[in-house]
């Protein structure tokens, strides 16, 4: 059975591991032991964030998936508050069995549950199974990204 639970120290190196696992990640991210004090300096800030929250799927004891939410306070839409979805990341022998949809679906509703009237997420324009699989979600691509590296 697919559980799903906040992200624990315990948790980082099968988490960046998913991360370096596809074409883009694997020219971006290092899952080499030990990991970049990097990526340990950033989960300790997501973890002590409170409109943060890194979540990993489970089955078993076996973390199968990952994907981060923070929320957003915002002016616009009279004040609603936005989840935003990022680095959603199935395990490459678990792809294409569902959990992916189970883990967005558990992602809008604690959006849903924290006040959040809007979900967002962006994804890379050169993913069009991705594209395919928001598309089936409910999600719309109403919106042009743009992301400038510093």
């Amino acid at each position: 059975m697919i559980t799903f639970r906040k992200a624990q120290a315990s948790d980082l190196p099968v988490i960046v591991a998913m991360l370096a696992d596809d074409p883009l990640g694997a020219a971006r991210e290092d899952a080499s032991l030990p990991l970049a004090q990097g990526y340990v300096d950033a989960f300790d800030a997501i973890d002590a964030d409170p409109n943060q929250l890194l979540a990993v799927a489970v089955d078993g004891a076996e973390v199968i998936g990952t994907l981060q939410i923070t929320f957003l306070a915002g002016l616009s839409r009279k004040g609603a508050w936005r989840g935003q979805i990022e680095a959603v990341r199935i395990a490459g022998q678990r792809r294409s069995g569902g959990i992916g949809r189970l883990m967005c679906e558990w992602a809008i509703d604690q959006c849903r549950a924290r006040g959040c009237s809007l979900v967002q997420l962006t994804t890379d324009k050169g993913r069009a199974d991705a594209h395919r699989f928001y598309d089936s979600l409910g999600f719309t691509g109403s919106h042009i990204g743009y992301k400038k590296a510093l």
